[in-house]
């Protein structure tokens, strides 16, 4: 909740005599350990004064209709106007809806972005939209209620069975991580599915230090040390879980990541590569090079990569993996997983004394191992690695940095692929509607960037969200894709130093697609829609 550049609201509500000056100074205290919070939510937690009293305040300070809303204030079913995604994302709740009027709470109406996306939201299902503003904390206890998240969950259980039910739960719901992490008035657990956090229970303090106690003991971490920790839980038979410990202002927070066993490797196609053999030839089957996959964390380039190795495996090569760690295990691969005393380019000086034909390397990451794995590409090998870049053209500035001279980046680097994955449409519950005219316009200037013509005279879909998806729209992740081949002409530019811009633009004149035309192709396929899109590349 700002101010809209009035007076700060802290002395705007102790001029009207709402709170006093020791309560700011108690609010601007907690603020410094939860900076993201805004003064009119903390003064709400500590209960400064009456809620009612406060938000009505806050609202005649900021021009904005308020409400202290409560799940009995809410009229409508949220799902039939907006995604518990989008809700969650936006801090925003419609609650009412009159005479083609909804109204919408909102945790901060200063929000632009929140307030003009959740507007044109509701303006396509004809609908005019009244902003409120209430508490962050009232649509957030509404949302984790709502949405239903923690339905499997044994709130009741001993320590032993609560963690253990957390954990399975995660593991029926495709959870990829599980946040547990203490909160100042609990413990909150979040389920990270299809890439997003879902809030899944809310624990009281009293049993914060008998689930840190339980966490340490199955994963085999020190009971006294409150240190950042690594462990692994391996009590369940069809997961490998990987635990991580972080101390916080509150206690210790703990990761655990969710590796399913003997989990087969998908085609390359089914993660979304373009259905063309002879691309996919053209861009992997090589010899004396290296292939980049190029991608920020957590955006599937080390799945793409068993993709592509499983592609290649065949009895007559010796293919060889490096590994931080062995994400799955593929028949016919030596899969080397380092650990705390080696490192990859350590691993990699061994790995070419052992005759490989292909090596797949887990991560480029320093200057060591990518000066190391240009020269196993310049002597016979073919380098499979991943590297940490906005798009595929960036590949050549990251090398650059790293020290990687233009003549090996020119000799050596033959593919570079960028990626990222976007949530699936929920097949169950996506609405089918027309396109608007913004949604039109805004694919348009794409398609004139680009010299592409996108085919728009069918229908794209909103995420509504039901029990399939976890009340999100989505169910599930593709990926989205942008080729960067190297030919003569791009050599050339990078032997001879040319900036990347030049060579940006010399790849868009020879055939080299952007990773947003892979994207808008999703949506007009009915895969993703626009919004999705936007969230993922920031389109709009």
């Amino acid at each position: 909740m700002d101010s809209k550049k009035r007076q700060p609201l802290g002395i705007e509500l102790v001029k009207r005599g709402i709170v006093t000056e020791s309560d700011i100074e108690r609010a601007l205290d907690y603020q410094k350990a939860e900076p993201k919070k805004k003064i009119g939510d903390i003064l709400n937690i500590l209960r400064a004064c009456d809620p009612y009293v406060l938000i009505e305040a806050i609202g005649e300070i900021l021009d904005e209709r308020a409400i202290y809303l409560k799940e009995s204030d809410i009229k409508i079913n949220i799902l039939d106007y907006i995604s518990i995604d989008i809700a969650r994302q936006y801090k925003a709740i419609p609650f009412e809806e009159i005479n083609g009027k909804i109204k919408v709470c909102f945790a901060d109406t200063s929000n632009r972005r929140a307030v003009e996306t959740v507007r044109l939201l509701l303006l396509n299902k004809g609908l005019i939209m009244e902003k409120y503003i209430t508490f962050e904390t009232n649509i957030d206890l509404i949302l984790n209620s709502f949405a239903g998240s923690s339905e499997s969950i044994d709130l009741n259980a001993d320590v032993s069975g609560f963690i253990d039910s957390v954990i399975k739960t995660a593991m029926e719901k495709r959870a990829s991580d599980i946040h547990i992490e203490p909160m100042q008035e609990g413990l909150r657990v979040r389920y990270r599915i299809d890439g997003q956090l879902i809030n899944a229970a809310n624990v009281g303090k009293e049993k914060q230090s008998q689930i840190i106690g339980r966490l340490k003991a199955i994963s085999n971490m020190h009971q006294e040390k409150q240190e950042a920790q690594d462990g692994r839980i391996i009590m369940y038979p069809d997961y490998n879980i990987r635990v991580s410990s972080q101390k916080n202002i509150y206690g210790e927070k703990f990761v655990l990541r969710l590796l399913k066993k003997n989990e087969d490797v998908r085609s390359i196609f089914e993660l979304g590569f373009k259905q063309d053999e002879e691309l996919l030839k053209k861009a992997f089957i090589k010899k004396n090079s290296i292939s980049v996959i190029a991608a920020p964390t957590g955006e599937g380039k080390t799945t793409t990569l068993y993709s592509i190795i499983d592609y290649l495996n065949r009895e007559q090569l010796n293919i060889t993996t490096i590994e931080d760690p062995v994400e799955i295990r593929i028949n016919g691969l030596n899969q080397i997983e380092i650990d705390p005393k080696t490192t990859f380019a350590n691993s990699l000086r061994t790995v070419l004394r052992q005759d490989p034909d292909i090596i797949l390397l887990g991560e480029i990451r320093d200057s060591e191992t990518a000066e190391i794995a240009m020269q196993a590409g310049q002597t016979g090998h073919y380098v499979l690695s991943t590297i940490h870049t906005i798009d595929a053209v960036e590949v050549i500035t990251r090398l650059r940095k790293m020290g990687v001279s233009n003549y090996d980046i020119s000799s050596t680097l033959s593919t570079s692929v960028s990626q990222r994955l976007v949530r699936r449409l929920c097949k169950n519950c996506a609405k089918q509607r027309d396109y608007t005219t913004q949604e039109k316009n805004i694919i348009k200037k794409i398609g004139e960037k680009y010299n592409v013509e996108f085919d728009l005279s069918g229908k794209t879909y909103d995420a509504v969200g039901c029990k399939m998806c976890n009340n999100t729209g989505y169910h599930e992740r593709i990926g989205i894709f942008e080729i960067l081949m190297l030919d003569d002409k791009i050599k050339s530019m990078i032997a001879n130093n040319e900036p990347v811009v030049e060579i940006r633009n010399t790849a868009l004149k020879n055939g080299y697609i952007p990773l947003i035309v892979d994207g808008i192709n999703r949506v007009i396929d009915g895969t993703t829609n626009l919004e999705e899109l936007n969230n993922k590349l920031a389109i709009y």
